[in-house]
């Protein structure tokens, strides 16, 4: 269907208007709520993920919201994948804003009884190395083009520390994804604003099955005395990827209610 001018004149004023997003492991919970809020914000969006279904199923919807959207299906767990991606993504379209989101889950599923070295490492392949080489090379491109904007995903309890297996390994592999990134927007500045986000308690997979005990440990964690929603992530990832947030880099911001 045709736009109206008055539509058309909308979009354009929006904050990601003509502008494209990859965001990895956008096919649920947080990073599919990213996905579609940058689309919200006027940008056209890359949707990554393993299930091929599920990533055109995200892409609908985006078009729905008459933005453009394609799928590229990948595991980045090895570093001829991440290559592969980079190199399919940015020779479609030049991205602009580039979200590493894509994360093993470790807590749910069959994986959920991994020992704790099983776990750690695939958290370190995806979390930590893949962040890593998708970042620096996306990078080194936006900033030889000029511009762009890399945002990584951390964890809030990576700085605080959280006893147990989980809190272990989240804290070692999250806390090196947010101290990376402070890092990269220094190399990367001024042309490629690079933050990062640390999530508290969000409500994905693992949280709707959680116990009754940590329902309420997490409500009890935030000032706000709720759990998060992906669409909370969401909505401070497409703030940091928008030119309203042009003079933040280097930061990472924190979304968790507030830690009681």
């Amino acid at each position: 269907m045709l736009q109206t001018t008055t539509e058309i004149m909308t979009d354009s004023a929006l904050p990601l208007a003509r502008q494209w997003a990859l965001v990895t492991g956008s096919t649920r919970g947080i990073g599919r709520a990213i996905a579609l809020e940058l689309a919200a914000a006027g940008a056209n969006v890359i949707v990554h993920g393993r299930d091929a279904q599920a990533a055109e199923e995200v892409c609908t919807l985006i078009r729905q919201q008459q933005r453009e959207a394609i799928s590229i299906v990948t595991d980045i767990g090895s570093a001829v994948a991440r290559q592969k991606l980079i190199e399919h993504a940015w020779n479609d379209h030049a991205i602009d804003v580039w979200i590493n989101n894509a994360g093993v889950d470790v807590l749910t599923g069959n994986a959920a009884n991994w020992s704790f070295d099983k776990k750690l490492d695939a958290l370190w392949q995806v979390d930590v190395q893949g962040t890593i080489d998708l970042s620096r090379a996306v990078g080194q491109r936006m900033r030889e083009r000029g511009r762009g904007v890399v945002l990584n995903i951390g964890w809030d309890q990576a700085e605080i520390g959280m006893a147990g297996d989980s809190g272990e390994m989240f804290a070692a592999t999250k806390g090196a994804v947010m101290a990376f990134t402070r890092s990269l927007a220094k190399s990367l500045a001024p042309e490629v604003r690079v933050n990062g986000i640390a999530p508290g308690w969000i409500r994905t997979a693992w949280g709707e099955e959680a116990s009754d005990n940590w329902q309420q440990h997490a409500i009890n964690d935030s000032l706000l005395k709720r759990w998060g929603e992906p669409e909370d992530v969401a909505r401070a990832a497409a703030f940091l990827a928008s030119p309203v947030a042009a003079f933040i880099t280097g930061q990472i911001i924190h979304v968790n209610g507030g830690r009681a």
